[in-house]
């Protein structure tokens, strides 16, 4: 890699903080940046620098790892280090990186620090190529999507909604649901920001197609999808600016 990973503590042991930064020292690729004892320090930390992966722990004082990260509307990496195992499906459902139940060795944490590594790998190639793709396809307003051994070409117009599916998402258009093996970050890097817009985890929807919003749903499609409250009140912005009292 080109450059060190930049990475963040964040716990409140301060030998489990011991432990990370002696395990890093051995990992080039790596460098830690600062340790914060609380998700409130970390917030601050997370404003102030680069940070390109957290080392999260999950029972903290005033506020919880999960909780914290759930706040962070673009949180960076995540690798989940705790002593509890009973959040690891809630931690995976934000999309970390790796859960590592303490106490953990060496070679364990140097396999999730690897997963990272693929994933900033993954992401690096996947912006070059979205990069590459806007400015071919800018005026065509068309993404290609692979799903199975099939690349279909969709209308940015056509696309009423994405929805998360695990590993995968389902595009739903105007004539078909095409499922592809893509992350919900990516597939809205690729859709413009002025047309489309997250509404909950697990759904984003086309400004232009809805029909209509009541309480915390949205219509699109004849189907009601729930707005998630992490995505209110940008939702609710985005809604304002359209709006005629």
């Amino acid at each position: 890699m080109s450059h060190k990973i930049k990475c963040l503590i964040v716990d409140d042991e301060p030998l489990a903080q011991r432990i990370i930064e002696k395990y890093s020292e051995d990992i080039p690729t790596i460098e830690i940046i600062c340790k914060c004892n609380n998700a409130f320090e970390a917030m601050q930390a997370l404003n102030d620098k680069d940070i390109d992966l957290i080392f999260l722990d999950i029972n903290m004082p005033k506020l919880s790892g999960i909780n914290f990260l759930k706040s962070l509307k673009n949180p960076p990496l995540c690798i989940i280090t705790t002593a509890y195992s009973e959040f690891a499906l809630e931690g995976y459902e934000l999309d970390v990186i790796d859960y590592l139940k303490k106490p953990f060795s060496f070679e364990r944490f140097l396999k999730a620090i690897q997963k990272a590594q693929e994933r900033i790998k993954e992401s690096t190639k996947e912006h070059i190529v979205h990069e590459i793709s806007s400015s071919h396809h800018q005026e065509e307003n068309f993404i290609f999507v692979k799903s199975n051994k099939k690349t279909y070409k969709v209308n940015i117009s056509d696309v009423f909604y994405i929805e998360a599916l695990g590993d995968y998402v389902k595009i739903h258009t105007t004539d078909k649901v095409i499922v592809t093996y893509q992350s919900m970050k990516k597939i809205e890097a690729l859709l413009p920001s002025s047309s489309f817009t997250r509404i909950h985890k697990s759904f984003i929807v086309s400004i232009s197609k809805i029909k209509s919003i009541e309480g915390n749903m949205v219509e699109v499609k004849d189907e009601k999808l729930p707005i998630g409250s992490n995505y209110k009140q940008e939702f609710q912005h985005i809604i304002d600016k359209s709006s005629v009292s």
